[in-house]
């Protein structure tokens, strides 16, 4: 996996793993997953030529092949190591919820004893390294006690003239000291015997006379050759200079590409300024050896010697005998590698070159008793009613995190509900498509700040309304005019007219005003008889809410005196809004 490999992205073309590039074939006794004809991968054990049973040897087999013992079943067969790839510790027979077969259960038990064959192979490798680590060499590097350089890089030549002599009192006991305050020092400036005035007394002159500790390097248990103290060193003391061949960037480029055609891993680059660095695996000093650490107990600094610039090592801490001397690479990763990190300090990033976790030492430093605070969700209720048309059914439902709304998908012109997380209409401007609307309050029209303007607007009754629902309060105003002056009773000569009006309710909604129905009624007379036919005419309900009408503005009294008959117009309160009123006499 590429995740197992630590890598983002899966490189292009073929690939070729590390066992590949580095040279690393299979040795004999290592344990190993066996991709054997249809059979799924299998651990097994590489055997020794001398342990190889009789008939397995007397089996046909060619130069290259090598014999294997398969756990769990302990057959026996001969492969190459194109079929084969290491066993590493944690590898596990994985699960199924599928019903396990004899082979599922021999497969299980194959695992479990490649895992305890694992672990005894390892112990017995760390026993044997153990016994032979005390005689092994260091790698082979050309010594060196001062910086070399290489091609175009020349070394600053010294001009006694600019040297800047310190103040210290040349009869102290220890001119030039880390405690007498000593001016060069403190700027970081190796004084000069031909300057100084404590001449060759001068303590400043550690790079020149090469005062080091005594050191030594070693084989580590997981980091490779490292290097330590065999005195305790104080905080401050100067440890050893880092030295090698001094090249300048056309050459480092160089160098570095060779290095990655070799697969090579070790790096022993060091940045002097820009112009020059400095490259200790051909050639060096035993400083070549310290290893990286994010918790490092040492620190590289830029020291001025007789002109020139110097990187020397300098202990961070009080450092007790025999202790590794680890220092941080600050290394700057070309290209998206990134070089794991092996310290196992509390605070490791994980990576070389990443910056180490701050709060890592106080949290072992200081034990605390953290709880886990449960995430409170909230769960929202949606309304049951589409919000295009108003009726019910299969709705679909806005995952907006506080939206009520559904629709139907035929309202809303699709044809199957969409896949992952949705956004309903009103969230989003009909022209572009960008949040932070707004939205009219009687339909999914929204538009942004930039399409506002001509679209929608702030009603003082109703609220925000698009353009369509505006326009459909002005119709409706219109119509409820003309309907009015359509009912009133034109004057006859014979017969007075009565017109008996209803009351309007106010709806108590602050944001609109609710539908109002309006009622009409003319009253004739029977040419008969002096009785009075009142007829109720019923204006249709209307869906959309608007303004108030020419009837509420001229509300009649409730009780009105027809041919000496006394009419009470009523209303019932019990009744909503949306219920046409009617004419009671």
């Amino acid at each position: 996996h590429a995740s197992c490999l630590n890598i983002s992205t899966p490189p292009d073309g073929s690939y070729i793993c590390e066992d590949c590039l580095t040279g690393r074939f299979p040795l004999y006794g290592e344990i190993v997953w066996v991709k054997l004809g249809v059979y799924r991968w299998w651990p097994a054990e590489i055997l020794y030529p001398a342990l190889i049973p009789d008939n397995i040897l007397n089996l046909p087999h060619v130069r290259g092949e090598f014999a294997v013992k398969f756990f769990g079943s302990h057959d026996h067969y001969w492969i190459n190591r194109g079929r084969v790839f290491l066993y590493q510790d944690g590898d596990t027979a994985g699960k199924s919820n599928y019903k396990k077969s004899s082979v599922d259960n021999m497969f299980e038990k194959a695992v479990k004893e490649a895992s305890e064959a694992q672990q005894k192979y390892a112990e017995e490798k760390t026993t044997r390294e153990a016994g032979t680590r005390p005689g092994m060499k260091p790698p082979n590097y050309v010594k060196l006690k001062t910086n070399k350089p290489v091609g175009n890089v020349r070394m600053l030549e010294m001009n006694i003239s600019s040297l800047t002599p310190c103040e210290c009192d040349p009869n102290s006991k220890a001119p030039c000291a880390p405690e007498s305050d000593c001016l060069n020092r403190i700027l970081m400036v190796e004084c000069n015997p031909q300057v100084c005035p404590a001449g060759e007394k001068c303590c400043n002159q550690l790079f020149e006379k090469r005062q080091y500790p005594p050191l030594q390097p070693y084989q580590t248990q997981s980091r490779g050759w490292g290097l330590r103290t065999l005195v305790d060193l104080k905080k401050g003391d100067f440890v050893i200079e880092y030295v090698g061949e001094m090249i300048d960037e056309e050459e480092y480029k160089k160098r570095l590409s060779h290095m990655h055609e070799n697969n090579e891993e070790n790096f022993y680059f060091l940045t002097i300024d820009k112009d020059r660095m400095l490259d200790a695996g051909p050639k060096g000093n035993v400083a070549r050896f310290m290893n990286h650490s994010c918790q490092p107990n040492c620190e590289t600094q830029k020291w001025t010697v007789n002109g020139d610039t110097r990187v020397g090592l300098f202990a961070l801490c009080d450092i007790p005998a025999n202790s590794e001397l680890v220092f941080n690479y600050n290394l700057e990763s070309i290209g998206s590698d990134k070089k794991p990190c092996m310290c196992g300090a509390p605070n490791c990033s994980g990576f070389i070159g990443v910056k180490a976790n701050k709060n890592a030492d106080k949290e072992d430093n200081k034990e605390k008793k953290t709880t886990k605070k449960k995430k409170v969700v909230v769960s929202k209720t949606h309304e049951e009613e589409c919000f295009v048309c108003g009726e019910e059914g299969e709705l679909l439902l806005c995952d907006g995190k506080h939206c009520t709304k559904g629709y139907h998908l035929s309202c809303l012109g699709k044809k199957q509900h969409p896949q992952g997380y949705w956004l309903c209409p009103w969230h989003q401007c009909n022209i572009c498509n960008k949040g932070r609307v707004r939205r009219c309050t009687f339909c999914v029209n929204s538009f942004c700040q930039e399409h506002s303007e001509g679209n929608i607007r702030l009603d003082p009754v109703k609220g925000l309304v698009c353009l369509k629902h505006d326009e459909e309060k002005t119709v409706e105003n219109n119509e409820s005019e003309t309907g009015v002056d359509s009912l009133k009773p034109k004057p006859d000569s014979t017969t007075e007219p009565t017109t008996v009006e209803t009351n309007i309710i106010d709806s108590s909604d602050n944001l609109t005003t609710s539908s109002q129905n309006h009622t009409e009624s003319s009253v004739k007379e029977d040419p008969t008889n002096n009785n009075i036919v009142i007829k109720s005419i019923d204006v249709p309900k209307r869906r959309s809410r608007r303004a108030r009408s020419y009837a509420e503005n001229n509300k009649p009294n409730s009780d009105k005196v027809v041919n000496g008959l006394v009419g009470k117009v009523s209303k019932r309160k019990d009744r909503p809004s949306s219920v046409d009123d009617k004419l009671i006499v």
